[in-house]
């Protein structure tokens, strides 16, 4: 599967200056990791902290694949907002999965200050908007329910979001959140694991998975093998292709980034966007005063209409951006396409599809595909280990 579009901006910022060779022998190991993104590079991080033997490997060049794509809002705001959530899932599992996100953000930001990684790391707040009067009711629940819930969010109206430059009616204003670089970040990791002894191999695709006894038997597309005692699938969207079960849809995304913007106010750069359209739109700065603009959702049919729309949605996301913040003069430098998923209560899925096998997932789906892999990640060893873990259950494989 294509996962994204054209030239995206972060791999051109952030040119990888380390390449990884394809796997040309048998391999045995004792953790198997498939998928080289974000959250594989998370998962590796945190198995190879505890001494694990781990191969991972990736079907094209590392971090280039969603992650390359990603426009990284780290929120713990999710995708089905609180109060909807509380209905879907009850209230322990909704409350916990939006602490779980807020966590997955300062955890985030130890690992980056720990392996020293220059990925932009910035902590902004997160404005939650409505442009529509039709939309404060829904607006109004969702502040209430997280106010109950002991989030600490404000109640910004028309006046104070005009200050900012943002043309909307009201908004809730949570403290937490965040950007970043994700491709930097990524590959920073893995060169971070690699020092520690994981083995990656990139332009490696697997074709198919046997089980022996107590072994998994990974077949390459050039007649390798990588024998492991446990496979962790960080496959994200093309995690459909080894799934049996359906838990997620596929959509097209669309993004645009600016030129550089000189004179960016500050209360726009101190924060991020997103308002209660559905599907959304969300606005962001980059450290280098860029702006960056996502949303027109489609389904997703293939890749080739996938990219034809490319033209259509820059143009769409412009006039979006520009009924936003009239204010702010916003020239197209950079436009792509990317494929994502959302599941049925925009929750991840982790842990054993079928508990007979040591087949592991770790698939954060949504606009939180980066908070719901560090989530992941802290729960990835139970996994391994047969062990309870909450997150297991709230997040389980047929729920």
């Amino acid at each position: 599967m294509k996962l994204r579009s054209t030239e995206t901006f972060w791999p051109l910022q952030s040119a990888m200056k380390i390449s990884y060779p394809s796997i040309d022998s048998n391999i045995n190991t004792e953790i198997l990791i498939v998928g080289g993104g974000i959250t594989g590079a998370l998962i590796a991080y945190k198995l190879i902290n505890e001494g694990k033997k781990i191969v991972l490997v990736d079907r094209r060049d590392v971090c280039n694949g969603s992650t390359a794509a990603s426009t990284a809002l780290l929120q713990y705001e999710i995708d089905v907002p609180l109060h909807e959530l509380i209905k879907l899932r009850g209230t322990k599992c909704a409350v916990d999965s939006y602490s779980n996100g807020k966590k997955a953000i300062f955890d985030l930001r130890h690992i980056v200050d720990t392996i020293k990684s220059d990925c932009q790391f910035e902590f902004k707040k997160s404005i939650y908007f409505s442009s529509v009067k039709k939309d404060i009711p829904f607006l109004k629940n969702e502040f209430k329910a997280r106010k109950q819930n002991g989030f600490d969010v404000s109640w910004l109206g028309k006046y104070e979001l005009k200050k900012m430059g943002l043309n909307a009616l009201a908004a809730i204003e949570s403290k937490t959140a965040a950007v970043m670089d994700p491709y930097k970040l990524a590959n920073d990791l893995f060169k971070y694991c690699q020092k520690k002894g994981l083995q990656i191999y990139d332009r490696t695709n697997i074709t198919s998975v046997q089980h022996q006894k107590d072994k998994c038997i990974a077949a390459t597309e050039n007649k390798c093998t990588i024998t492991a005692n446990h496979v962790i699938y960080c496959s994200g969207y093309e995690s459909v292709e080894t799934l049996t079960e359906k838990v997620v849809d596929l959509k097209s995304t669309y993004v645009i980034a600016s030129e550089n913007v000189p004179d960016l106010s500050t209360a726009f750069k101190n924060a991020i966007f997103w308002d209660t359209a559905s599907p959304y739109h969300y606005f962001r700065s980059t450290a280098d005063n860029r702006i960056i603009v996502g949303g027109g959702d489609e389904e997703f049919r293939d890749a080739k209409k996938r990219d034809k729309l490319i033209p259509k949605k820059e143009q769409y996301l412009l006039k979006q951006f520009q009924k936003k913040f009239p204010g702010i003069t916003f020239k197209i430098d950079y436009s792509w396409a990317g494929t994502f998923g959302e599941t049925k209560d925009g929750l991840p899925y982790f842990g054993k599809p079928d508990p007979k096998k040591n087949e592991h997932y770790v698939l954060g789906f949504g606009g939180n595909g980066i908070t719901f892999s560090v989530i992941g990640m802290n729960s990835i060893l139970d996994s391994l280990e047969n062990k309870k873990n909450t997150d297991l259950e709230y997040y389980r494989f047929g729920r």
